[in-house]
């Protein structure tokens, strides 16, 4: 193996010929490199390449000092992406679902309006948009970008943030009963705010509260063997890599879903819902049987899975001590 690590190529070797361990990864990455082109033509309530954009364009808005001529080399497609969003919408959507259509709507008229006239591309795009119908009445707001209120004061104090990060444990042993699904719909909602690379959010929380369904799913890994048949409920979050056209992304789906992850199980604790991050390495074996389970597709992959419920007051939590300050940070 240190021949191997050597150069790039003996590396490539490696993994390529001897070592499969990345096959699994590869696979998804090319499929959802494959998906996302598909998906490209495809009309839905929720499209990558318009959310991506459109998130590039509030950037461009917000950008000091602003140009009057910016995004032009994609624009087009953005108004294209945004156009079958509105024939997905036109088939039936419920307006109260069409926040995505909103804020793209907000975002490129606000973009349009700023841009001048000396660019072709813009132009061209700008008159598709016109052509196009208007975002349905009834939505509140506008969905562009903003000044916050810094007068207003953070909702959390720092000393109530660091109070529930301290008490917050990975609670292993629950009562048995099950969990209200408004109290997970409303972690769900925090865990929606949380930051994404372009906004696009590449991940689903496929949530579990039937026992035989948590029992199938909860002991799949091997980290929870000794208390899995206690577990009243349990989450997988799934990465979806048809979210990216190139390879280069391909890390992302564990980086964004990791963010939404630790912003559900605060909120899942602020409601007495407590939790258990478990583990999700990649073996052939596991692999194969959750994807069974989930009913996978080839370009979606497992981050990790969440335990949770109401936690049992006799219960005992490690201790976990946790890195000091000095340990963590460095500056410069």
């Amino acid at each position: 193996m240190p021949i191997a690590a050597s150069c790039g190529f003996l590396t490539q070797l490696y993994y390529g010929v001897i070592n499969l361990s990345f096959i699994r990864e590869h696979r998804a990455v090319l499929a959802g490199c494959i998906q996302y082109r598909k998906n490209l033509s495809i009309n839905t309530e929720s499209s990558v390449l318009l959310r991506r954009n459109i998130h590039r364009l509030e950037k461009g808005i917000i950008m000091r000092p602003r140009r009057t001529v910016f995004a032009a080399d994609y624009i087009g497609e953005t108004v294209e992406a945004y156009r079958l969003i509105i024939e997905f919408s036109q088939s039936g959507c419920d307006s109260r679902d069409r926040v995505e259509e909103k804020w793209a709507f907000d975002v490129l008229s606000e973009y349009f309006s700023i841009t001048d006239e000396s660019n072709a591309k813009i132009n061209k795009a700008r008159t598709h948009f016109r052509e196009l119908p208007d975002c349905p009445s009834g939505n509140e707001g506008q969905s562009k970008p903003y000044c916050r209120n810094l007068d207003q004061s953070v909702p959390v104090a720092y000393d109530e943030l660091l109070k529930l990060a301290e008490f917050r444990r990975s609670v292993r042993w629950f009562r048995q009963e099950p969990v209200d699904r408004a109290l997970v719909d409303r972690a769900v909602k925090v865990a929606g705010y949380s930051p994404s690379a372009c906004n696009r959010q590449p991940f689903h929380f496929r949530i579990f509260d039937d026992p035989q369904e948590v029992q199938k799913v909860i002991k799949i890994p091997m980290g929870t063997v000794g208390f899995s048949h206690n577990v009243p409920g349990v989450i997988a979050v799934v990465g979806t890599l048809d979210a990216y056209f190139d390879e280069r992304d391909r890390h992302i789906i564990y980086i964004d879903g990791s963010l939404a992850s630790m912003s559900l199980i605060y909120a899942l604790e602020t409601q007495g819902v407590s939790s258990c991050s478990i583990n999700w390495p990649d073996m052939p074996k596991h692999e194969k049987i959750i994807a069974n389970v989930l009913g996978l597709k080839p370009y979606e992959r497992v981050i990790m899975l969440i335990a949770f419920g109401y936690p049992d007051p006799s219960g005992m939590v490690p201790f976990s001590q946790k890195k000091t300050l000095n340990q963590l940070r460095s500056y410069n």
